[in-house]
């Protein structure tokens, strides 16, 4: 299943994090794009969206511009994307910030 929104994980080598986060992913068949997040343009992306921690997982539900992150193994956010439960993903990124 292709995921309803587009999805990028940054991630990075021997981080196990990063693995369960993509076993996580394939295991509910969403389709994905993984960079690098050790490169300096993407750490100063993530960066920029206040990670410090990978892996880095970005969606973006209403096109450019409209993107929600999240850093670390977020099974309970994996679960809402791949049940296009994007207003739990909000609510959840949301309660973290406060």
């Amino acid at each position: 299943m292709t995921a309803p929104v587009p999805v990028t994980v940054y991630s990075k080598p021997s981080c196990v994090q990063c693995t369960a986060t993509k076993r996580h992913l394939d295991r509910k068949h969403i389709t994905y794009e993984e960079d690098d997040a050790t490169t300096d343009g993407n750490l100063a992306a993530i960066l920029s969206l206040g990670h410090k921690a990978a892996p880095v997982v970005v969606i973006a539900p209403d096109g450019p511009g409209s993107e929600l992150s999240w850093a670390e193994y977020r099974p309970d956010l994996i679960d809402a994307l791949a049940e296009n439960r994007i207003d739990d993903i909000r609510n959840a990124l949301d309660r973290k910030a406060t």
